[in-house]
């Protein structure tokens, strides 16, 4: 080794080579072990993770969603309308069933009019459930002389009741409604002069109308379009008296049906029979009335109906096809027949009365 090479190696043995690694000092050797030993390393020393906002993004979204879901499930109808859907105009999304009296009308519908293939096209019924589905049957407790088991017992047998007498296909074609009455108490000598007077010699002036309680077609003017009834409403129970199990029943039904008589073409008529029931039925306890088992007795029983006939008693609902009710309707009464927020009012219901119908604002 030549004297310059010896003097240029001893140097940067001292000062260090260029671009030679430098030991740490022992203080930096010391906050390194220091660091070491945590179980984290320090928020913001040296480090950028993306996966903690990243993970606060994810459950913000999901909050979000959580939130969305409770409230269509707490508020169908009124986030059905923010979203500019109403009950006229989503035909094809499926509506709730009714668990409490309604606050106001269903929207407006789309105007469409209904045909053979959509029976219940531009109308709320569309999203209505089919037959007995619509009917809301409540949870049963104890009431009156009756338990749990036998509450709920009494609500079933009350909507077949009414499955019977408003969506039986025999007794919609003009069939008696045998099954329907056999539900009836009887021994209760009203109902039962009620029943013989409205099914042979129906009279609704005198109170004899079959249709109060019963859905009827004659089939030689009017047949039903396919076979499904659309229905809404909901039974309600409280104890009643002597202890009684008194259950109401509020259900609205949609009748399509098209003239017998036609052709079924591609432009044959369709008109919506509208009808709504309010029946209070009572199951009586045996100790204290006269009464059979698995039958229950009338408190009441009302109707309000659009489209069924305004020309005097028939005892079957009839469709105004073409000019076939001539009977005029009173303008100065209006009544929305899928409005189930009011109370059924025979003043301005659209029954056969001695004042003509009411005007129904759509159907």
């Amino acid at each position: 080794m030549s004297d310059e090479e010896w003097e240029r190696f001893l140097s940067e043995s001292v000062a260090g080579a260029p671009g030679a690694p430098v030991e740490p000092s022992a203080r930096a050797r010391e906050v390194d072990r220091r660091l070491r030993e945590r179980p984290g390393q320090p928020e913001g020393w040296r480090s950028y993770s993306p996966a903690r906002p990243r993970r606060k993004a994810v459950w913000y979204v999901m909050g979000l969603a959580a939130v969305a879901l409770l409230a269509v499930a707490l508020f169908p109808q009124q986030l059905v309308g923010w979203f500019g859907g109403d009950e006229g105009r989503q035909d094809g999304v499926p509506l709730a069933t009714e668990s409490e009296s309604p606050r106001e009308a269903p929207g407006a519908g789309s105007g469409l009019r209904p045909t053979l293939a959509e029976p219940f096209r531009g109308s709320p019924a569309a999203r209505w459930a089919d037959g007995a589905a619509g009917i809301t049957v409540p949870q049963a407790k104890a009431t009156g002389w009756m338990d749990a088991a036998q509450v709920e017992q009494a609500l079933r047998h009350s909507r077949d009741f009414l499955v019977a007498a408003g969506l039986d296909g025999g007794v919609l074609r003009g069939e008696r409604p045998t099954q329907a009455i056999a539900l009836l108490n009887p021994h209760q000598k009203d109902v039962q002069d009620y029943l013989r007077s409205a099914l042979s010699s129906p009279a609704p002036a005198a109170g004899a109308d079959p249709l109060r309680l019963f859905s009827r077609f004659r089939p030689e003017q009017a047949r039903l379009v396919g076979d499904v009834v659309k229905t809404r409403g909901r039974l309600t129970y409280r104890e009643g008296k002597r202890g009684a199990l008194e259950v109401t029943a509020d259900v609205t039904f949609v009748y399509p049906v098209t003239p017998a008589a036609g052709d079924g073409g591609r432009d044959a008529e369709v008109v919506r029979t509208i009808v709504r029931r309010e029946v209070v039925m009572s199951w009586d306890n045996p100790a204290k009335v006269i009464t059979e088992p698995g039958t229950m007795s009338l408190v009441s029983y009302a109707l309000d109906m659009t489209n069924g006939g305004c020309s005097g008693p028939t005892g079957y609902f009839v469709p105004p096809f073409g000019t076939a009710d001539k009977q005029p309707a009173d303008t100065a009464r209006q009544v929305d027949p899928y409005d189930r927020s009011k109370p059924i009012d025979a003043s301005d219901g659209t029954t056969a009365t001695d004042n003509g119908c009411a005007t129904a604002t759509r159907s």
